[in-house]
């Protein structure tokens, strides 16, 4: 699942936005366990989230124009998707703001 989040912020606003706030993340998966993250270059942080007794994987892209929040969903998990996807749009607008 991919959720591109549009911002005027520029890229360098963005990616520091999204560095001060990286322990927010947690609040966006419902019934969360733990997350870790770790950047991979300036523009991308990399995250495993444990969830619902699951382990979910993804990233989040930091662009000139957007930032780009992607998740692997596991088939079980599958069901939760648009909770999942409705969390990281509100919060992720948040997070930017």
């Amino acid at each position: 699942m991919r959720i591109a989040l549009p911002h005027s912020l520029g890229k360098e606003e963005a990616r520091r936005r999204v560095r001060e706030r990286s322990g927010e993340i947690a609040n966006f998966v419902p019934g969360f366990a733990s997350v870790t993250t770790a950047w991979q270059g300036d523009d991308r942080m990399n995250l495993t989230v444990g969830a619902m007794g699951q382990a979910l994987t993804g990233a989040i892209e930091v662009g000139e124009s957007e930032v780009a929040f992607t998740v692997e969903l596991p088939a079980a998990l599958s069901f939760v998707e648009p909770m999942i996807r409705s969390q990281i749009e509100a919060k992720g607008r948040k997070l930017l703001s």
